[in-house]
């Protein structure tokens, strides 16, 4: 099941590169080429015509999503290195006396034999069910609204406000980008470990 879903993950990110369309997508291209993220060597990248006579306000809630997706990847793609690396937290996971680093690495920890138990998972669930609802807050969830898509400060300053306008554009492009890497390298992770390949660095997967 594992390597089908692996395999469904690969298919979709493949259609990212199919070739741009034509005729509407113009529309796009003028409204949305000036943004952050369009940048070379690709410039405004829309295959799959997700913009097409798209608002700002969608454009807006795709770049959140992609913003935040992007963040995730980026904490899992350091986990699996980390983890796999032979860095794990100290201690028992639990009060039976099972260690963190008795359990597998990458989806081996929540899919298989090895796996956490189904009480570990609800808590990773529940916390990140209250990061999602109680800190990291953006407008939909009550938040006052952001500077920018993806501005989760909710209040704090963390220094932001102090940078100049090109500071804040060059950080924010470099995290979309960094964030970008980190969603294909964390699926590539994922498809490699359904097919067992020893990767350099990494090791057997």
């Amino acid at each position: 099941m594992m390597k089908i879903a692996a395999f469904a993950a690969l298919v979709g990110s493949a259609a990212a590169f199919a070739p741009a369309q034509t005729g509407k997508a113009s529309t796009a291209l003028n409204a949305f080429e000036s943004e952050l993220g369009a940048q070379p060597p690709l410039g405004f990248f829309d295959p799959l015509g997700l913009l097409d006579d798209a608002d700002q306000e969608r454009f807006d809630r795709l770049r959140y999503v992609e913003i935040k997706h992007g963040r995730i990847a980026q904490l899992a793609f350091l986990g699996q290195i980390t983890t796999r690396g032979g860095i794990h937290l100290s201690g028992d996971i639990d009060y039976s006396g099972h260690s963190f680093d008795s359990y597998p690495n990458g989806l081996a920890a929540l899919f298989g034999d090895d796996a956490i138990p189904g009480f570990g998972l609800g808590q990773i669930l529940a916390l990140i069910g209250g990061l999602e609802l109680g800190i990291m807050k953006d407008s939909a969830n009550g938040a006052a609204p952001g500077d920018f898509p993806g501005d989760l400060r909710n209040g704090w300053d963390f220094g932001w406000d102090k940078l100049s306008d090109q500071s804040k554009l060059s950080k924010r492009g470099i995290e979309l980008n960094n964030g970008r890497a980190a969603m294909m390298g964390i699926l590539g992770l994922m498809v490699h470990e359904q097919l067992g390949s020893n990767m350099p660095i990494i090791g057997q997967l």
